[in-house]
């Protein structure tokens, strides 16, 4: 006799409700990566430590705010944390769409977790029963393990996993955006044009250790030489860089002059930037590795220019095709003449305006546009016409002989 094989079922213990990440800094769930970046920089400034010496509050309070920006400030860490959200871990549980698929130990309460999430009164450990999740394949706590995490970095481990937390890993440089006036004839035609770039560099005085010369090292205290702090973040922990040594583990009995302890300096560097042919507002530029310095040793993030193109006095541009406005007087708009016109890279192209031409007839010349993506554009020459603002007296009489000639009133 063959027994039907029980569903493999996992026990998941109490949780608390996890921190509002969004509330603690002060954004709303909506909010733009950037909006969340400026409004972190702005409570690390006003709550950093170093600036609130005597006040202990602030100093947890940067903690805090610390904490939520490594989640919320990352991308796929936002992303994923909003999906827990989702799922239950703000209220609900995951696998909540299966609330009808529980295992034999079930009990009445296992619809939702318990310890802070509705539903789950009674059903933990102090209400004397466990939660069973049939299908629920969590192996190693997997699943819901690796999403808390992907998250919130190896130190979930120290609550889920059962393992101590690790050092922080290296950690790639921040990406800086920044913009870039550029002269038209240059993003046309490409070229290179100096920019004057702030970055960040190792003191040379401390090398990047952050003490004076002569300074004595001792075990940070507050995070006991590990560079980390482990937060305890309901039912896993956070970790974060220690903001007393800066992840270094050891602080200095004098603090660096040159760089108050930073280990890093701000200077400005000229480079030049290569701006492509055919560059036009809105256009980007990367530069690797010349963003925000890396951490323990990780490489630079990069720097994204965004190019805005100066007018020009003479050409105005329409995708690859070029508009240059040429003035002709009455005479050669009336009787015709022959004109001379630069092209962008400065050669003379001759163009026969006919009699009677009238303002704002075009003439095209092709191939004299913007060349990008190996196509060229056309060089569209726009006939406007100057009208003298004073006429000498026998101006004035043969104008007028010519209007009454012609039936015109004036």
């Amino acid at each position: 006799m063959h027994r039907k094989p029980r569903s493999q079922c996992v026990i998941l213990r109490p949780v608390e409700r996890v921190k509002d990440f969004y509330s603690v800094l002060g954004v709303s769930q909506s909010a733009t990566a950037d909006e969340i970046k400026k409004q972190y920089r702005r409570l690390a400034k006003r709550y950093h430590p170093d600036n609130n010496r005597n006040d202990p509050k602030a100093a947890e309070r940067f903690k805090e705010i610390s904490e939520a920006y490594t989640v919320v400030g990352d991308a796929e860490k936002r992303k994923q944390y909003d999906e827990m959200r989702r799922l239950g871990a703000m209220g609900g549980y995951p696998g909540a769409g299966r609330a009808g698929r529980r295992g034999a130990g079930a009990t009445a309460g296992a619809g939702a977790w318990p310890g802070g999430f509705p539903g789950g009164g009674g059903a933990g450990p102090a209400g004397g029963g466990s939660v069973h999740f049939e299908d629920f394949d969590v192996g190693g706590i997997g699943g819901l393990g690796d999403l808390f995490g992907s998250i919130f970095g190896n130190g979930a481990r120290g609550r889920w996993g059962g393992g101590a937390a690790r050092p922080a890993e290296p950690e790639r440089g921040e990406t800086i955006e920044s913009t870039l006036e550029v002269p038209f004839r240059t993003a046309a035609l490409g070229g290179k044009v100096p920019v004057e770039l702030e970055v960040s560099d190792v003191c040379p005085t401390c090398h990047g250790n952050g003490g004076a010369p002569g300074a004595t090292f001792t075990t940070c205290s507050e995070c006991g030489g590990r560079g980390i702090l482990s937060i305890s973040q309901g039912g896993f922990a956070v970790n974060r860089t220690c903001p007393v040594c800066l992840g270094r583990g050891q602080v200095p009995s004098a603090r660096c002059p040159t760089c108050g302890g930073g280990g890093e300096v701000q200077s400005r560097k000229t480079v030049l930037i290569t701006v492509p042919a055919g560059a036009d507002t809105g256009s980007r530029i990367r530069l690797r590795g010349k963003g925000g310095r890396g951490s323990a040793g990780a490489p630079a993030g990069d720097l994204i220019i965004t190019l805005h193109v100066q007018p020009d006095r003479f050409y105005k541009r329409d995708g690859r095709d070029l508009i240059a406005s040429v003035p002709l007087n009455i005479a050669q708009a009336t009787l015709g003449s022959k004109i001379t016109v630069r092209t962008l890279e400065g050669k003379k192209v001759a163009i026969k305006i006919p009699p009677g031409t009238p303002s704002g007839k075009r003439f095209r010349v092709r191939g004299q546009g913007i060349e990008k993506d190996d196509q060229r554009g056309d060089l569209i020459v726009e006939a406007t016409i100057a009208v003298p603002e004073t006429l000498t007296e026998d101006q004035q009489r043969m104008m007028k002989d010519f209007a009454a000639a012609g039936g015109m009133k004036y």
